[in-house]
């Protein structure tokens, strides 16, 4: 018998962030500026005018590059904030000075938020492009998260507003993978970045 689809995606982000956290501040930095290389020669940022993205933290895939290169371009980047219940609140990012850091779930979790204006969780439906975090991601895109549900929100969100960005999610190479265990709410991405390449899925 297979294990249920919430018991496999359990294992295998044990798995990932197993590998994950092996990594020195050094790995990230480098695969940091690769990563942006890639992302902003997508068509899908390179003519977007709003792009919903996230702070990386610790050991993820480092975005603060990716984040600065857009602001220059004159993209108007909005960033999560975390609310009680996991769904997302969105902010604009100014720049890095412009972040506070914010403890979760009674001080487990630590995240960089815009400290700005709060713009609701429906701005996210204004954004060209959405830059999901993520563990891995298979041939099909459908990408394994976290575990906290707050993606899943902004995924239904963007369906229910009838909006229709470009889903991209950011990974090391070795988190393209074979297939991610999927449930009924499971949703595929349109792109991976990793620092050796692209690869789309639509």
């Amino acid at each position: 018998m297979r294990p249920e689809p919430e018991l496999s995606k359990r294992l295998l982000r044990r798995e990932i962030l197993l590998v994950r956290n092996g990594l020195t501040p050094d790995d990230v930095r480098k695969t940091t500026g690769a990563l942006a290389d890639r992302a902003l020669d997508l068509p899908e940022l390179a003519h977007a005018r709003t792009v919903a993205a996230y702070v990386s933290v610790g050991s993820e895939p480092g975005t603060l590059a990716l984040l600065d290169a857009l602001r220059a371009r004159g993209v108007r980047v909005l960033l999560p904030i975390l609310l009680p219940d996991n769904d997302l609140d969105w902010g604009a990012y100014e720049g890095e000075a412009s972040l506070a850091r914010v403890r979760h779930g009674g001080g487990r979790m630590t995240l960089l938020e815009p400290a700005g204006d709060r713009l609701g969780p429906d701005a996210v439906t204004t954004a060209d492009a959405v830059l999901l975090p993520g563990l891995a991601v298979d041939a099909r895109g459908m990408r394994l998260g976290r575990g906290g549900g707050s993606y899943d929100r902004v995924l239904a969100r963007l369906e229910r507003a009838g909006a229709d960005p470009a889903l991209v999610v950011l990974l090391y190479d070795t988190e393209v993978v074979d297939r991610v265990p999927e449930e009924e709410h499971d949703r595929p991405v349109h792109a991976v970045v990793t620092p050796s390449g692209v690869r789309r899925f639509r």
